[in-house]
């Protein structure tokens, strides 16, 4: 038996339970993962309050760092002893092991601590496909970059700065600010006393940026639309604020808008193809060019606590739950 939150119905993060549960042996193409860090994401939000839907019971959690202790039959690149991460497969990475596809195990390079990998997994991925994916930035561009020194946001910075383009972050406070310029943004925008859109056309001499990467939503949509050149790209990767709905009249009114919501799922596949983004990630990371270290850390059974700070904004960069 190994400790693991659960729920029941979805709700505020009163419905996570500490529970025991059984983990079994690896069967054909698994392996069992005993965890040392699990990353919290906000988009474990969604599940536990059923913006995404999961059929109930559920575990909770997509994103790991640990020990194999096990593999099944079949399982011929992963064995016993591998540290490995994951950041896709089925929810319930709040727990203390686990049984999982070997197929979405990632291993972890010398060099790169599990505590430092448990930051690195969703988040570090995340900001590969949308800096090399989603919209390629090869150097010399001018972003918008909403939630600079969030989770993602600050690996985000890094990598900005690793590729030599000019990074507009937004930030909800003076100190968070600070956050996000020591990581590599160029300029910051405190939305609780600036306007965005103001802002970014005064720091890009009145012509606007060609791509914003916008993981709040609802309520910087229109500042979203508004800091773009004409045809510039428009990449909802969030809602953190609420659901983003646009009448594509809007786009054309704003100057031929594209709008893209993209899914990790869709830019991951095959395997091939996800541990070279994960080795683009930590040669960043073996270089020193990306540092990424958890600014917060609770234990497995406060995790209820933890997404209470992160909804209420309390938390920068990277937080893990510790088994």
């Amino acid at each position: 038996m190994v400790k693991a939150i659960r729920f029941y119905e979805t709700g505020g993060p009163e419905v996570l339970k500490l529970e025991d549960v059984e983990v079994g042996d690896p069967g054909p193409g698994q392996a069992r993962v005993r965890h040392t860090y699990i990353a919290l994401n906000f988009i474990d939000t969604y599940f536990r309050t059923g913006r995404y839907a999961l059929d109930l019971p559920s575990g909770l959690g997509s994103d790991a760092v640990g020990v194999v202790e096990a593999v099944g039959p079949g399982v011929t690149d992963i064995r016993v002893g591998d540290r490995v991460g994951y950041l896709i497969g089925p929810q319930g990475a709040y727990s203390q092991a686990r049984v999982m596809p070997a197929a979405v195990l990632i291993p972890l390079p010398d060099g790169v601590s599990d505590r430092t990998a448990a930051t690195l997994m969703m988040k570090g991925m995340t900001a590969q496909y949308l800096f090399r994916q989603v919209y390629p930035l090869h150097g010399g561009e001018t972003i918008l970059y909403h939630a600079a020194a969030g989770g993602v946001g600050l690996i985000a910075c890094q990598w900005a700065r690793a590729l030599g383009v000019t990074m507009i972050g937004t930030v909800s406070t003076d100190e968070k600010a600070k956050i996000a310029k020591a990581n590599g943004c160029t300029h910051t925008i405190v939305t609780s006393r600036e306007n965005i859109a103001q802002r970014v056309r005064e720091l890009t001499d009145g012509k606007g940026v060609k791509v914003v990467y916008d993981s709040v939503g609802k309520d910087t949509l229109m500042a979203s639309l508004d800091s773009l050149q004409p045809r510039g790209r428009l990449v909802s990767n969030g809602t953190s604020s609420g659901t983003v709905v646009v009448d594509s009249q809007l786009l054309a009114q704003k100057g031929s808008i594209w709008l893209t919501r993209p899914a990790m799922v869709h830019y991951i596949h095959p395997r091939s193809h996800m541990l070279d983004m994960a080795r683009e990630l930590f040669d960043h990371v073996l270089a020193g060019r990306i540092k990424s270290e958890p600014r917060q850390t609770f234990a497995l059974a406060d995790a209820a606590q933890a997404h209470r700070a992160l909804e209420a904004r309390q938390t920068a960069g990277a937080t893990v739950l510790v088994p």
